[in-house]
């Protein structure tokens, strides 16, 4: 085991996404349950290069746009563009407002529907 560096690891090749879905509750599961659906998801995203910029409004030059919405299939265009080729990057980071207790729960049903096999970090039974 390597001993920890006294020094902030290095995020020059990394996008950090923060993301949120909105839901609606018309689908009746039985007479007193009901659905969430995904009807949209936003997103902001920044890298380091446009961390520097001081006007947030305007895209980055090398992440390009920095607001997504996603409206007609909510999570799987969300996932189709964590998925996309970016040259630069080497790491997405997709950080949720309420992940562990609400919007990670329709990523996780998409991969499992797509036979993906996400690795999940766990405390006890709790997705971290």
């Amino acid at each position: 085991m390597q001993p920890l560096k006294d020094e902030v690891p290095s995020a020059d090749n990394v996008l950090f996404v923060f993301y949120d879905f909105e839901t609606s509750q018309d689908t009746k599961i039985s007479e007193t349950t009901k659905l969430h659906v995904p009807i949209l998801v936003c997103l902001q995203q920044f890298c380091t290069a446009g961390e520097i910029q001081d006007d947030y409004e305007q895209d980055c030059a090398r992440c390009g746009k920095r607001r997504h919405s996603f409206f007609e299939d909510p999570v799987g265009d969300l996932l189709s563009y964590l998925c996309e080729p970016r040259p630069w990057c080497k790491k997405v980071v997709a950080i949720a407002h309420n992940a562990k207790a609400f919007d990670l729960q329709f990523i996780l049903n998409r991969a499992i529907s797509l036979k993906w096999t996400p690795e999940l970090i766990l405390n006890g039974l709790k997705i971290v």
